[in-house]
């Protein structure tokens, strides 16, 4: 499979994203996964969304500097400072490499522009891409109605722009079931040279639906995730169109 040049902007769909959860699991070292069957939520949309924002210590960059030359300057409002253009240069992407029990292996990502299908193989969708961390980030959606034909799904993050940024930016993937309360993924590790990170793995062991929490960075892109879970995909360069704020 390749990755060709382009993105289309496909409608987002809108989906049931469960009960509200009042509260959250934090898939830890030590606490690594969780099964969805126990707790009753291996059934419909499982929503796995994608937000981040700036470590308040290098929101500014040189401006921080700037600023024990200038005091006053904090007076200016902090919105102004958090969209310096540090900010808005980090461009992190949701995607999910899926292989299925037929056989099926695949990629969902906007890059290429493989935005994927809810009620049809590989029952895996993004409704978007964000280029600017908006409060609401990136979102996908699992069809766990479909999870008998799902082997495993390797949830990633990566960085488009290939400047590393893990180190400035704190992420978390938090994936809200149809049943319970949300499971929260936190990349908090400094990688100042990584490029992409696999989160989470999604996997069908046996008759449940175990969530495993992996949060391994490499400093390649896709192609080095896939030969470390062994997907055995071909990769080919690929490019995002140009968007306009």
């Amino acid at each position: 499979m390749g990755l060709f040049d382009g993105l289309r902007r496909g409608r987002d769909v809108q989906f049931d994203s469960g009960h509200a959860a009042t509260n959250a699991i934090e898939l830890t070292k030590r606490r690594a996964q969780i099964s969805l069957t126990k707790q009753d939520a291996a059934t419909g949309h499982l929503r796995v969304n994608l937000s981040w924002r700036m470590r308040t210590s290098d929101i500014g960059g040189p401006q921080r500097e700037s600023l024990l030359r200038h005091p006053f300057r904090a007076l200016k409002p902090p919105e102004v400072i958090g969209h310096s253009q540090s900010v808005v240069n980090v461009d992190l992407d949701l995607g999910c490499l899926y292989e299925l029990q037929d056989g099926s292996k695949g990629v969902v990502q906007p890059l290429g522009g493989y935005f994927g299908d809810v009620n049809a193989p590989p029952y895996v969708k993004l409704s978007g891409d964000d280029r600017f961390g908006s409060a609401s980030g990136e979102t996908m959606y699992i069809n766990l109605d479909h999870r008998d034909s799902i082997k495993r799904l390797l949830v990633f993050v990566y960085i488009y722009d290939q400047t590393p940024a893990f180190d400035r930016a704190h992420a978390i993937v938090t994936l809200y079931p149809s049943n319970g309360p949300r499971i929260e993924i936190h990349l908090d590790e400094r990688q100042p040279q990584a490029r992409s990170c696999a989160v989470v793995m999604i996997e069908k062991v046996k008759d449940e639906i175990i969530v495993r929490r992996e949060v391994k960075f490499v400093y390649g892109f896709q192609a080095e995730l896939d030969r470390l879970y062994g997907w055995g995909l071909q990769w080919g360069r690929g490019y995002k169109t140009k968007v306009e704020r």
